[in-house]
């Protein structure tokens, strides 16, 4: 048995928000230069070359990569050879936040209430997802997620006999609903299976694999690869302003389900598609 003190957890996760909402993640940093080297669009290349510079500027002088700084979604992959001690873990997520945001000056984002509106004031709380596996460490991915495109999810409650050729309709559906509005290009997360919230927990999680690594399961594989140029041939474009990059990658991942059903649950992310992993 290990022990793990939770101040290194929220340690790490004030660590993560900063680097998170002021550095490109590496594989999106590649996805955006395939993305200008494919776009034939004048427009659309301008588009994509302001972003890049944008995120060249925010880079070098430590300015958030969006004004929107997102909610922190936290992933936890917590080793059952592992004991937590020194605190509860949800409250060290959430003090790593709360330290994230305010000493890293970001926006505060977060309201008490959904319906009553009051600021947090400190972008606390995170949503955290926590799983128990094999081992004896943390893993711990951070994920911070604006609403221009979180509001663009959907989930579609599909009947069985709709099959893949439902799934596919359900995710285009998505994509030409979303049109600008998700701040393209983006990357689509997709959750098949499970059940009305479990296939929305798969999408959010699908976002954070790296853009560009495909699933390992063939027809999963075949399908990404078939939606991602279904959806660059819808026209939207760089900023909604037309071209062929709409999507920089899409990822799927699956779940049982039940015989009467099949979910499907469709997360969008804009071009930054913040994401940071670390392992303790």
């Amino acid at each position: 048995m290990r022990e793990l003190d939770v101040v290194e957890i929220t340690k790490a996760v004030k660590e993560m928000c900063i680097e998170a909402n002021h550095f490109l993640s590496p594989d999106m940093k590649t996805a955006l230069n395939k993305a200008e080297e494919r776009e034939e669009s004048p427009v659309g290349r301008k588009v994509l070359s302001q972003l890049k510079e944008n995120l060249r500027i925010a880079e070098e002088e430590m300015i958030p990569i969006c004004q929107d700084t997102g909610m922190a979604v936290v992933f936890l992959s917590v080793g059952q050879e592992v004991h937590l001690v020194g605190g509860n873990l949800t409250e060290a997520v959430n003090e790593g936040v709360r330290l994230g945001y305010t000493e890293g000056y970001l926006r505060k984002s977060v309201v008490r209430d959904p319906l009553i509106r009051e600021n947090t004031g400190d972008n606390t709380p995170a949503v955290v997802h926590t799983e128990i596996v094999p081992g004896d460490r943390v893993d711990i991915t951070l994920a911070p997620k604006g609403f221009g495109s979180e509001n663009m999810s959907r989930v579609f409650m599909l009947k069985p006999a709709e099959g893949i050729e439902g799934v596919k309709a359900a995710v285009l559906t998505a994509v030409k609903d979303a049109g600008p509005n998700a701040c393209p290009p983006m990357v689509v997360g997709v959750g098949i299976g499970g059940t009305f919230e479990k296939c929305a927990i798969l999408a959010k999680k699908a976002l954070t694999r790296p853009a560009g690594e495909h699933s390992d399961i063939p027809y999963v594989k075949e399908l990404e690869e078939e939606l991602l140029e279904r959806i660059n041939k819808t026209g939207i474009g760089p900023g909604g302003l037309g071209g062929r990059v709409t999507a920089m990658a899409v990822n799927i991942l699956t779940f049982p389900t039940h015989i009467a059903g099949l979910p499907v649950a469709v997360n969008i992310c804009c071009h930054v598609n913040r994401h940071v992993t670390r392992t303790l």
